[in-house]
């Protein structure tokens, strides 16, 4: 997955969003699962994207299968910048 703001879909761009409002929860894992809202997200894959391309993290480590708050990193932030917040 490219860091690049134009090449994120809108469903990525939606899901760093809900991050950056401190809706989001990831459980710890190699490919890590994410909640928003206390619901299991949708996507999954793009999820495991968004880890992989290092856009966002745990807040703190916890053991393996357990869920932590989500923020996004400094390329995450910089990948939102020039997305308006009400855009989704």
């Amino acid at each position: 997955m490219s860091t690049d703001p134009n090449a994120l879909s809108r469903r990525a761009i939606a899901m760093l969003k809900a991050i950056a409002d401190g809706r989001a929860e990831l459980r710890c894992s190699c490919e890590p699962d994410l909640r928003v809202d206390g619901l299991p997200c949708c996507d999954q894959s793009t999820a495991h994207d968004l880890a992989r391309a290092g856009l966002v993290r745990a807040t703190r480590l916890v053991a393996p299968g357990q869920w932590a708050p989500a923020e996004l990193t400094d390329a995450g932030h910089r990948a939102l910048t020039g997305f308006p917040a009400a855009a989704a």
